[in-house]
């Protein structure tokens, strides 16, 4: 008969025994972390892979859908730590779509996915709905398209999505057409007053929402306006059809707005945004706060039509046009000071306020180095060189946008009368660190000379 009975130290043994062995078979399922999960585009989002295999390789890959239903994808490969963590905020990647340590790679990463259209931007649209982002981590090294190619997700070990906001909680969106003036102003949340920015974009035309929405989460209300290509101005679409009248105008409404401090108004212009951003500032009347420039002219080379500002067909002479071996075109030399009429300059002299001036330094559809040094001069010949600065970014395009989203280097220009594809710029690392940056130290100047 077996004894029904045993030491206290040898049960205690064998309970510590059983523990050890429950322990060392148990593993937790890997897991995907995201903070925060829901952000604005300009904040940095921690991503971490928890529960992994030690030192082995992993695959984490952002997929997401554009409004218009194109796939944009990035990915980078990683190695776990002797805990089973990646950590993509420490860790560097050593292959994929970026690499090194770059916490939101996979963000401003992001390209088309193979088989989709060429010439695609990613631009937001709907400015009230979020980028999602679905984020996964697979095992080994590989890309997206060979993971996914049979349709499945096999080696998928752990997922989760991400939203990605230009708009914060509390933003209003107030569609203004007033007096002939079509635009879209953005005001923060609370009572005000707040001070503002009036924000223009270049001769893609059209009405772009997504950087005015971007300040008014930080605080300043933004008037974006459309002056060009839109349906609700005069046509044609590819002339300049509004004057100096309009921007006034569009200047005076935020300056009379309750919420705003009319003594505290600043305009940004991109491309040939900045030159009506400069025009408006000279004229007699209009005392903007500050004046920020991203990769603009100074002038216009298209005559223009009137001395109220109005032009010719932005379309109508290409003697300055120039082609790569692939056929894409670039208007940098359009803007180049030396082929514009200096009838048709901005009187940058008569500017009365700092102005901060953004320059990529591989920028293709601009001469911005050049034109910054003109403007500098300009200032320079009336003793007012002290009002300018300037963030110059090597290896930067032209499109130097909010921070965290992806660079094209070329994208599709027209359809008609034929295909066009037009030269940006800009790589997509250098690129990205100088949107970062030139974000950052925007918003400091506009704190500083609006807020301040």
């Amino acid at each position: 008969m077996i004894k029904a009975h045993m030491s206290v130290t040898a049960l205690r043994q064998l309970i510590e025994i059983g523990a050890l062995r429950w322990r060392s078979s148990y593993r937790p399922a890997p897991l995907l972390t995201a903070t925060p999960a829901r952000a604005l585009i300009d904040e940095q989002i921690t991503i971490k892979g928890h529960f992994l295999p030690p030192h082995s390789p992993v695959t984490v890959c952002a997929k997401m859908h554009s409004e218009d239903g194109d796939l944009w994808e990035a990915f980078s490969h990683y190695n776990t730590n002797e805990n089973g963590v990646v950590n993509l905020s420490r860790d560097h990647s050593v292959g994929g779509s970026y690499l090194g340590c770059e916490p939101m790679g996979l963000f401003w990463g992001l390209q088309p996915a193979p088989g989709e259209r060429d010439g695609l931007r990613l631009r937001k649209k709907n400015v009230e709905t979020p980028y999602i982002v679905h984020v996964s981590l697979l095992d080994g090294h590989v890309s997206p398209s060979e993971s996914f190619k049979d349709g499945g997700q096999s080696t998928e070990r752990a997922a989760l999505t991400v939203e990605r906001w230009y708009m914060a909680p509390g933003v209003r969106r107030i569609e203004i057409r007033q007096n002939g003036i079509v635009g879209t102003l953005f005001i923060p949340f609370g009572p005000g007053p707040f001070p503002a920015m009036l924000d223009m974009w270049g001769m893609g035309g059209g009405l772009v929402e997504y950087r005015s929405a971007l300040f008014a989460s930080r605080g300043f209300v933004s008037f974006s306006l459309a002056y060009i290509g839109h349906k609700e101005l005069p046509g044609p679409l590819n002339r300049l059809n509004v004057g100096d009248a309009y921007f006034k105008s569009a200047f005076c409404l935020i300056q009379d707005h309750p919420q705003v401090c009319g003594d505290r108004i600043g305009v940004i212009g991109l491309s040939f945004g900045v030159f009506l951003a400069l025009r408006l500032a000279s004229q007699t009347g209009i005392n903007p706060t500050c004046v920020i420039c991203v990769n603009g002219p100074m002038g216009s080379y298209n005559k223009l039509a009137d001395a109220d500002g109005r032009s010719e067909a932005f379309d109508g002479d290409q003697k300055h046009w120039t082609y790569d071996e692939q056929g894409y075109v670039s208007f940098r030399e359009i803007s180049s000071p030396a082929n514009i009429l200096p009838e048709n300059n901005a009187k940058v002299e008569d500017v009365d306020c700092p102005i901060l001036y953004i320059a990529g330094e591989d920028d293709l559809s601009c001469a911005s180095t050049d034109n910054a040094n003109k403007i500098e001069e300009a200032l320079r010949s009336v003793g007012r060189e002290h009002l300018f600065s300037r963030l110059s970014y090597p290896g930067a395009g032209h499109l130097i946008e909010p921070p965290y989203t992806p660079n094209a280097r070329a994208s599709l220009w027209s359809i008609k009368p034929k295909k066009l594809i037009t030269l940006w710029g800009g790589h997509p690392l250098t690129h990205a660190a100088a949107q970062e940056d030139a974000w950052k130290k925007m918003l400091e100047y506009m704190e500083s000379h609006l807020r301040g």
